[in-house]
């Protein structure tokens, strides 16, 4: 990186303070003055609107719909279902009364106690509750299921420690609810939806992602079974990155949501949920980025190219403006998003630097020399190497290199979590080798006091029941005993 910029801490220095760094002066986001919430900056939420469009036109594209629900949630509805009240109790927030009023000195002001509201209101954690509250108004007959329902809002869980995007008190995120008329129909769904995560997170995030089923204890509060994309950090820990529920018929038995089936019986509606936030930022910046600043895919970069011009004088300027404008014109025809910074108000190597602090995929710079050869200079982000290449052509070349840095992100990405995912049998070489980071792939015996013994003397947790893992018989390294599956265990974020 270029002088002009500060030096970020090194990863193999301080993992955590690299990120937090990053995330600061790449311009994604900052500590609010409000306890455990974030401002996202510019940069920041133009990489998660990309994020929104792409993963909406995903959603859509299976027949989901969306809607919008009350940010404010009658308290006795959160407690109609016990395994979810029992799950959220500890991290809601929750507002008493409706008024301020003028303090007795006048120099401030104080809650008035007369405005106390009657029922209590949950700022949502999230929204179950107040959405099968509501469905029982619109699910009547087998003929209005399936149900496909999805917001984009923000949530409220009060979390004691927070770091920007990864754990925050506030958070944008959506939420996607289903309705069906079977369980094997509601399944399936929940199944499908993380399939839709597991390809948005490759294909566009170029994040590798392990998916699987989580345990009993791990499950979201009030569902049958949780699934999970599990991605792995560059500092071995794993990351949960997206979950989609099956929860049976607790909520539609809990809000009466009831429908006549084909047999004109009452049935109880069976039910998903399934969502991802704000968190994904954090995968992205984890997974790619270096001690240079964001390395970013360029499905999501908000600029994907950018040109810097070097001049000396208007003269030169005005050449390179010329020889630039219909570069730019291309790049646009082919759906690139593209910067000509020609500003006059940094120089060019602090627009370098910071350009690749930012992540931008592709940097062309274009000088009087470069215009009399017929070159540009090329540098590409994921691997920083630069080339000089023909003028002519550039636009289509850079979108070809743009589909390389896609590709070759991921498969780095890969690689790395490949190399470290092993198998393991003995526990007290689980307990040292597990510091390091990585996933491991141990027999499980299926019991909570196991799982427990686990995270209380590593700090790891059973991340999931892995799909597409042979499930060969064997023994639980901690407790000796017949081993129900094979699981993923990892320290996580």
């Amino acid at each position: 990186m270029a002088k002009e910029l500060d030096f970020l801490t090194k990863r193999s220095e301080d993992y955590s303070k690299w990120y937090n760094e990053l995330v600061v002066k790449a311009d994604l986001a900052e500590q609010a003055d409000v306890r455990g919430c974030m401002v996202i900056k510019p940069y920041g939420y133009a990489i998660w609107e990309k994020m929104q469009r792409i993963l909406d036109d995903k959603f859509k594209a299976t027949g989901v719909q969306n809607a919008y629900f009350p940010l404010l949630i009658p308290k006795s509805f959160l407690s109609r279902e016990a395994e979810h009240v029992e799950g959220f109790a500890k991290e809601c927030a929750v507002v008493t009364h409706y008024r301020l009023k003028t303090n007795e000195t006048g120099d401030g002001v104080v809650v008035d106690p007369s405005a106390r509201l009657e029922e209590e209101l949950i700022i949502r954690p999230t929204s179950e509750t107040i959405i099968w509250n509501t469905f029982k108004n619109w699910i009547h007959s087998y003929r209005d299921l399936p149900l496909l329902v999805n917001q984009w809002c923000n949530v409220m869980r009060w979390e004691m420690r927070t770091r920007l995007f990864l754990r925050t008190s506030e958070f944008l995120w959506q939420e996607g609810h289903t309705a069906h008329a079977s369980r094997e129909e509601a399944e399936e769904r929940a199944k499908l939806m993380l399939r839709v995560y597991a390809d948005f997170a490759e294909q566009v995030m170029a994040v590798p992602v392990v998916q699987g089923v989580k345990s009993e204890t791990e499950r979201f509060a009030g569902a049958l079974d949780t699934y999970t994309i599990e991605a792995m950090m560059q500092d071995g820990k794993a990351l949960q990155s997206g979950t989609s529920h099956f929860l049976g018929q607790n909520f539609g038995k809990a809000f009466e949501v009831q429908f006549l089936n084909k047999e004109n019986q009452p049935e109880y509606a069976w039910a998903t949920s399934w969502g991802v936030s704000t968190r994904l930022m954090g995968a992205l910046i984890m997974t790619h980025s270096d001690d240079n600043g964001l390395v970013l895919p360029p499905a999501l970069a908000p600029t994907q190219v950018v040109i810097v011009p070097i001049y000396k004088n208007q003269e030169q300027l005005d050449k390179v403006d010329a020889a630039v404008a219909p570069i730019v014109e291309r790049l646009k025809e082919l759906g690139v998003s593209v910067k000509y910074d020609n500003a006059d108000n940094k120089r060019p190597g602090f627009k370098f630097a910071d350009y690749e602090l930012k992540g931008v995929p592709v940097r062309l710079v274009l000088g009087a020399r470069d215009l009399e050869n017929g070159t540009v200079e090329v540098m590409r982000r994921d691997t920083l190497q630069k080339e000089t290449l023909p003028l002519e052509g550039i636009a289509d070349r850079a979108k070809v290199l743009l589909d390389e840095i896609q590709q070759n992100i991921f498969q780095k990405a890969k690689a790395f979590r490949d190399a470290h995912i092993y198998e393991c049998e003995d526990y007290e070489e689980f307990k040292t080798r597990v510091k390091d980071g990585g996933f491991f792939l141990c027999h499980w015996d299926g019991t909570a006091e196991t799982e427990a013994r686990i995270k209380e003397e590593t700090q790891a947790t059973i991340r999931c029941v892995p799909f597409g893992v042979e499930q060969t018989p064997g023994t639980d390294m901690v407790s000796g005993k017949p081993a129900v599956a094979r699981v993923l265990i990892a320290r996580s974020y």
